[in-house]
């Protein structure tokens, strides 16, 4: 890959679709988090393989907030895209709908941050595309997670 090689936020954006079911759900009739934390990792994955152009590995779920509950039967939506890149990683933003069919009341109910690595064909972690947000909420975006990169860097070097 090209190192000089960028890409936009939008690039990497991913939207997928999920049926709340039954076997979906717990016994108060709520979307289980396991479940939903699953199909994040997806989005997540997909998003990150989108702007890598190859295989990824979940490094870590940064943060989940659990905003409302999705009842059984209701349309989850979730759209991820890549919101900073360092060397090798990435995070990736998910946001989450859900939506009642019958009355197509749409609600915002999760939104997550995960970091991914790009691999290559050995396992070992490969450059990946450097991110150039566009809009002033994308670099907003890329400003705090580059914060928390640091951050995190630091303590790293701290506790050795």
């Amino acid at each position: 890959m090209d190192s000089t090689e960028t890409k936009k936020p939008s690039d990497s954006l991913i939207t997928m679709t999920e049926l709340v079911l039954p076997n979906d759900t717990n016994m108060l009739g709520n979307l289980l988090g396991g479940r939903l934390l699953h199909w994040i990792d997806i989005a997540g994955a997909l998003s990150a393989m989108r702007h890598s152009s190859g295989v990824v590995t979940t490094a870590s779920i940064d943060s989940v907030n659990f905003l409302h509950p999705v009842k059984m039967g209701e349309i989850v939506t979730l759209t991820a895209s890549v919101i900073w890149t360092g060397r090798t990683s990435m995070t990736v933003l998910v946001c989450v709908t859900g939506e009642n069919a019958s009355d197509r009341n749409v609600r915002a109910t999760n939104e997550a941050k995960l970091t991914f690595v790009a691999l290559d064909s050995e396992g070992k972690p490969r450059p990946v595309p450097a991110l150039i947000p566009g809009t002033p909420k994308e670099q907003e975006l890329f400003n705090s997670a580059q914060k928390k990169y640091e951050k995190r860097k630091l303590k790293e070097t701290m506790n050795k």
